[in-house]
């Protein structure tokens, strides 16, 4: 399969890239130490800078695989870091990877979320050999629900997550994307 790593994508308003090692302070002040954000995609909140820390160096340890995928979310206008957008898993036998995103709270209602899913999908079918990529939410969080909703992904019974653990979902609602439809 053919794999590109984490690269630079730009968007209107974002910037999408490698996280680097001074995104720490931004990571804790706009998403990491949030339990609204964090618990929302099921990572735990990151309350200390040497936290924040510990899970930098682990995003920066990671592209040196090349199939780790992981961009730090960046507002042009501001420069902050505001989130990030991810492959939290990448199957290769399928081509299948699922994808996760977190926005700060500050910066909901924006469309950044969107804005950067968006461009994510469209560079992966342009540069890697993903044939489908996959995400779901938790039916009790509406916002990310809209953001899937508002996207090309179309809803879909069950993603690979679910299918490789023998598990129907529960409370998840599935997404989906084919490169032959995108």
């Amino acid at each position: 399969m053919k794999h590109a790593g984490t690269q630079k994508i730009e968007t209107a308003r974002l910037t999408l890239r490698r996280f680097l090692p001074e995104d720490g302070a931004d990571m804790l002040k706009n998403w990491a130490s949030a339990p609204n954000v964090q618990h929302e995609y099921g990572e735990p909140t990151y309350e200390t800078p040497e936290a924040a820390e510990l899970l930098l160096q682990k995003y920066l340890a990671g592209y040196a695989q090349p199939d780790f995928y992981r961009w730090a979310v960046i507002e042009r206008e501001s420069g902050q870091n505001i989130g990030m957008i991810a492959f939290c898993k990448v199957w290769e036998d399928c081509e299948t990877a699922e994808i996760e995103y977190c926005i700060g709270a500050d910066f909901w209602g924006h469309g950044y979320a969107g804005e950067a899913l968006a461009a994510v999908i469209d560079w992966t079918f342009a540069q890697t050999g993903f044939q489908r990529l996959e995400a779901y939410h938790r039916a009790t969080n509406p916002k990310s629900g809209r953001v899937l909703e508002k996207s090309v992904m179309h809803r879909t019974e069950t993603v690979e997550r679910f299918i490789r653990a023998g598990e129907t979902p529960d409370g998840e609602v599935c997404y989906a994307i084919e490169r032959n439809s995108a």
